[in-house]
């Protein structure tokens, strides 16, 4: 099988060149490298193939959203995945808006990001855990209104609940029986939500709770959301 290649950008020469050898058999391959954006050549001046997959440290550039637009007009094909040291809500959910294919943290284990990078290769958006601890307990999004986002969208108590069971990653069947109604029901609900929030998927939902200051409490931990 062919090993995706990856463009790698970070700072840290130390931590490219664990990357490379973590990724020196299988799947992935660092194939080419910068130490920061600026560094980066148009995909026009690429020597060789350009990377199926970029992988930057948001640190690596003087403006997370700038980059990942100008990295999306300059490789349209290649997933981009931000991978940071921190976690910045705001400035994830507007990387992911920009164009970023997920938004990882560095303290992720291997096995973890190997499975994150091949959720990405197949077209999934990931985001890490702490995204959600935040949404839930509120302490990410400014734009909240006086009325609360529920409020302003017209969701129902039962799409509220809908909302806090898919931040925690809960499939519709976890979800029916953790509110106690059928699956039906629960499709019935989340085609309501998504509607209303004018979102296509569960990770729209997510990011739209993000950017609406949503609210409510953590129930258990997660690896990553998709």
């Amino acid at each position: 099988m062919q090993s995706v290649s990856i463009f790698l950008i970070d700072a840290n020469k130390l931590f490219r060149e664990g990357m490379k050898a973590l990724f020196s058999e299988g799947e992935f391959r660092i194939t080419k490298e910068a130490a920061s954006f600026s560094d980066v050549p148009p995909s026009a001046m690429m020597e060789g193939d350009t990377p199926e997959l970029i992988m930057m440290d948001p640190a690596s550039a003087n403006g997370t959203v700038q980059a990942v637009t100008v990295l999306r007009e300059q490789y349209p094909t290649a997933r981009l995945v931000l991978l940071a040291s921190h976690l910045d809500a705001q400035e994830m959910a507007n990387a992911i808006q920009a164009g970023a294919d997920a938004f990882l943290m560095k303290d992720i284990s291997p096995a973890a990001l190997a499975q994150s990078l091949r959720l990405v290769m197949i077209g999934e958006k990931v985001f890490p855990t702490h995204l959600a601890a935040l949404l839930i307990t509120g302490k990410a999004g400014a734009n909240s209104s006086a009325n609360g986002p529920t409020a302003a969208k017209g969701l129902s108590q039962r799409e509220t609940q809908i909302l806090e069971r898919l931040l925690q990653g809960d499939s519709n069947k976890m979800i029916a029986n953790h509110l106690n109604i059928t699956e039906a029901t629960v499709k019935v609900h989340l085609k309501s939500l998504l509607r209303k929030i004018n979102a296509s998927n569960r990770t729209q939902a997510a990011i739209w709770a993000l950017e609406n200051g949503f609210g409510g409490k953590v129930e258990k931990p997660m690896e990553a959301v998709a």
